[in-house]
């Protein structure tokens, strides 16, 4: 079994800055790639940020310049840092990883349940 938890959401003003952070548990092998999505209100789950298992990765137009994901690969823990943040990042963000369990069995996906983001002054 894994789970993937969230945290670091919260309330901050145009402009500021939070790093969110998510940290795998459970029985893993090892984890390749990894991502961050989010949800706005009444809109659909939209890709945020990649890494690959290379430290490799690709971002949104939307948050290019503004956010960075990283990892800690000995602690099975994502991280993205979001600098700049504007209204529209307002969302519930979810982390997504593909981790497998054993050496011998294929990559399965898991998500986190998600956390919180506000962008308002």
């Amino acid at each position: 079994q894994v789970e993937l938890a969230e945290s670091g959401g919260g309330l901050v003003q145009p402009g500021g800055s939070l790093r969110l952070s998510c940290a795998a548990s459970g029985t893993i092998f090892s984890i390749t790639v990894m991502h961050w999505y989010r949800q706005a209100p009444g809109k659909e789950r939209e890709l945020v940020a990649t890494i690959s298992s290379g430290g490799s990765t690709v971002y949104a137009d939307s948050v290019k310049g503004r956010f960075t994901i990283s990892k800690d690969n000995a602690r099975n823990t994502l991280y993205l840092q979001m600098n700049s943040l504007k209204p529209e990042d307002t969302a519930v963000y979810y982390c997504r990883a593909v981790v497998l369990t054993t050496p011998i069995t294929g990559g399965k996906y898991y998500w986190g349940k998600g956390t919180l983001v506000t962008v308002s002054s």
